[in-house]
């Protein structure tokens, strides 16, 4: 499982969400292992049953009262039972003061004791957006993936078929680079997305020629940090006795960490032209997320064709029976 410490949390995020310490600096050394936060509400009044201690937790202006509302003992009793849960820090919304003697108790059992000026619905935004995209299942292959008229494609396909090459010509015809060789695969948000898996640029190795910088040979207009997939496309060596897909009405899913996505298995030969392929499988995918599915119609018109030549010979076959008959009478 995913780990950042506290501290981490802290550096990170002390300007965006407005942070401040108040307890000792050592006591940034817990972890944090889950992307929720957690209001403790019921579990100030002493009910920890379901309470959720390993999140952070979040102190608004009804947490606040109600401890202000507290006889001392009371407080460090209650504080204390939170607080041995091992929570791994607390942060109070708009600025709000703790009872000082909540200071006391968090440094003296080690919890960080943090402060924002943002308000209670600010920050849990602020923290779910931030710790959703920390603890995001993720996993690296190799690939390349790229922006074709805003569709997210993933090119698979195994070393030297020509990954790169397809994806620098789609550059070259007005699309956007991702990334090139490794891709970093993320579920954020019940949707797959996929990021370079290096962070020092957008490289692209070209066989015969070496790496270049796709964003400073094309522009940044033509590179993106971040991209939804919505299709993969595997390009696999041309064979004579494989039985490839001729009409599109067969669906084929992908699955990278739990989500599917469609997939098309592309043969490549000496002469194709993958990039415009790519492009045509892109806007055919456009054109069903709109509702035509060119297959469907396609088998649709020959279906129709056949029943109108069969009604034909049908008919063909009756008046060839009647001409008959009167003749015979």
């Amino acid at each position: 499982m995913k780990e950042i410490t506290v501290r981490d949390f802290f550096d990170a995020k002390k300007k965006d969400l407005a942070l401040s310490l108040i307890t000792e600096p050592e006591t940034l050394n817990k972890k944090l292992s889950s992307p929720h936060v957690n209001r403790p509400g019921l579990a100030l009044a002493g009910f920890l049953e379901v309470f959720s201690a390993d999140r952070i937790q979040v102190f608004g202006e009804t947490e606040v009262r109600y401890l202000q509302s507290l006889q001392e003992d009371e407080l460090i009793a209650r504080m204390r039972d939170v607080f041995k849960t091992d929570i791994p820090c607390i942060i109070v919304s708009k600025g709000l003061t703790l009872p000082p003697v909540t200071e006391y108790i968090a440094n003296d059992l080690n919890i960080a004791l943090l402060s924002s000026r943002l308000s209670t619905i600010n920050l849990i935004e602020h923290l779910s957006r931030y710790l959703h995209d920390v603890f995001a299942l993720e996993k690296t292959l190799h690939a390349t993936l790229i922006d074709v008229f805003g569709l997210g494609i993933l090119l698979t396909g195994k070393s030297g078929i020509g990954k790169s090459e397809c994806a620098l010509d789609l550059v070259h015809r007005g699309h956007s680079l991702i990334g090139d060789d490794l891709i970093t695969l993320r579920y954020l948000d019940d949707q797959l997305f996929g990021k370079p898996g290096r962070d020092f640029g957008h490289f692209m190795e070209i066989r015969g020629v070496g790496f270049v910088n796709a964003e400073r040979m094309f522009g940044i207009e033509r590179t993106r940090k971040q991209k939804s997939i919505d299709l993969q496309i595997e390009l696999m060596p041309w064979q004579e006795n494989m039985d490839y897909e001729r009409i599109g009405l067969a669906n084929n899913y992908a699955e990278h960490l739990g989500v599917k996505i469609p997939i098309i298995f592309l043969p490549v030969s000496p002469g194709k032209n993958v990039s415009v392929i790519v492009e045509v499988a892109a806007m055919n995918m456009i054109l069903k997320g709109v509702g035509y599915d060119a297959a469907e119609d396609f088998n649709r018109r020959v279906n129709d064709e056949i029943r109108k030549k069969t009604m034909n010979k049908s008919f063909e076959s009756n008046s060839n029976e009647t001409d008959s008959s009167n003749s015979i009478q």
